[in-house]
């Protein structure tokens, strides 16, 4: 049993073991451009990796269905009271497992199977899990959802507000996986409130933003606020509940438990509680400000370079590439790229088609690179070299992509990881 407790991966299981540093070495090796990820500091890696991953418990501090709980409740506590002073609101639950088991939480305590709901089309930069026809949420609730306007790719309020008053919908969803724009909080909470609707916005994307102080917060607005602590906020996989008004705890608490989750991974609100407390430091705001200045910058230079961005632009970490012009797919671009280390992913754009291999858009994402130190001026490299790439198309170049791929190595031996 002594090597039990000593023996390392690399000796007990050689082929996870080879696998996980090689996924090491590929973080170390290539620019994540991938929007909903990012990379966690060290403090968050040694939360993921401790014994409390051995603990199991269900239910809240002071009130747990098992023993042993004292130090967890210290840690859960501390998340809670941390997420509440970042987002200044009076409600909050860490237990989620995922962004989507947060939102499945909120319809489990909020709405009754084929209820209507209002959300964000996907192919406009919605989710699925706010009513996609593929997911258990289109499956549970009659959804129908608002889209952008055609021509500057920006979410068309009227549009909403006439579809709210048709449907009379129980809830409304701001928020999405692929919407660069801010979105106008106020507005929709209005259109919620006159059909009498509860409104709900999923700022999985945007946390870490509205955070630094960066971007509007959805708190003052919205009845519940859920989001992920990974992405923006750059923490472990899992998901927040949030709320100013206190009235919603009872129902939120055992919606999560046991409404939709059992015992909670407390390794993981762990690292939610450390990533929060960064999240409360100066430095975190001018991360937060670095984020929004670089995905400016990328869009920019694309812009520039003659690469069409939906919307012209973005207010947040992201921009998402209309590759129409370029007679590409969004699964060639990503390969393209891949081939000079450059880690996107396929997205599809305003009016789309239906079908993921025939995607026109790409979605770049700044925050893992940023967290790694590039700035602006890495950002307009970026920018060229990803223009180069995707004019050139799937032209076999190999002076192009070699001197290209130099280039992104550079970047990443200039700021490396771990």
């Amino acid at each position: 049993m002594t090597n039990f407790f000593k023996s390392s991966i690399q000796i007990i299981d050689p082929l996870i073991g080879n696998a996980l540093n090689g996924e090491l070495m590929r973080q170390q090796n290539q620019i994540e451009l991938i929007a909903s990820e990012n990379i966690v500091s060290q403090a968050v890696l040694d939360a993921l990796s401790h014994p409390l991953t051995n603990k199991t418990l269900e239910g809240y501090p002071g009130n747990r269905f098992h023993g042993g709980g004292e130090f967890a409740d210290i840690i859960e506590q501390a998340a809670i009271a941390r997420a509440q002073a970042l987002f200044g609101c009076d409600y909050v639950n860490v237990q989620p497992h995922s962004g989507t088991q947060a939102n499945q939480a909120v319809f489990f305590a909020t709405l009754t199977p084929g209820d209507s709901i209002l959300s964000l089309n996907l192919s406009a930069g919605g989710h699925l899990s706010h009513g996609a026809s593929p997911n258990l949420s289109g499956r549970w609730f009659d959804a129908h959802h608002y889209g952008v306007d055609a021509d500057t790719g920006l979410i068309n309020y009227d549009d909403a507000e006439k579809t709210a008053k048709s449907i009379q919908p129980k809830m409304l969803i701001a928020g999405g996986s692929a919407y660069p724009r801010e979105i106008d909080f106020e507005r929709l909470a209005h259109i919620a409130k006159s059909v009498d609707a509860l409104f709900l916005v999923d700022m999985a994307h945007i946390a870490g933003l509205v955070a630094a102080g960066v971007h509007p917060s959805p708190l003052p607005y919205a009845d519940i606020v859920t989001c992920t602590t990974t992405k923006t906020l750059r923490g472990p996989r899992g998901g927040l509940i949030l709320s100013q008004d206190n009235a919603w705890s009872k129902k939120l608490q055992s919606a999560i438990f046991p409404g939709v989750q059992g015992s909670l991974h407390t390794q993981i609100i762990a690292a939610k509680a450390v990533c929060l407390g960064e999240a409360l430091t100066e430095e975190f705001q001018i991360y937060g400000k670095a984020v929004i200045d670089n995905a400016r910058t990328l869009a920019e230079t694309l812009i520039n370079n003659n690469i069409s961005v939906v919307s012209n632009g973005t207010d947040t970490h992201m921009a998402l590439l209309d590759l129409s012009a370029l007679n590409l797919t969004g699964q060639q671009a990503q390969q393209i790229l891949d081939k000079a280390s450059i880690t996107s992913n396929k997205n599809p754009i305003p009016f789309d088609a239906l079908k993921p291999s025939e995607w026109l858009g790409l979605r770049l994402g700044v925050s893992a690179a940023t967290t790694r130190g590039l700035d602006t001026t890495d950002f307009e490299l970026l920018g060229r070299i990803i223009s180069e790439l995707l004019h050139n198309g799937d032209r076999d170049n190999s002076s192009l992509l070699e001197r290209n791929k130099s280039k992104i190595m550079e970047l990443c031996r200039k700021h490396p990881i771990y």
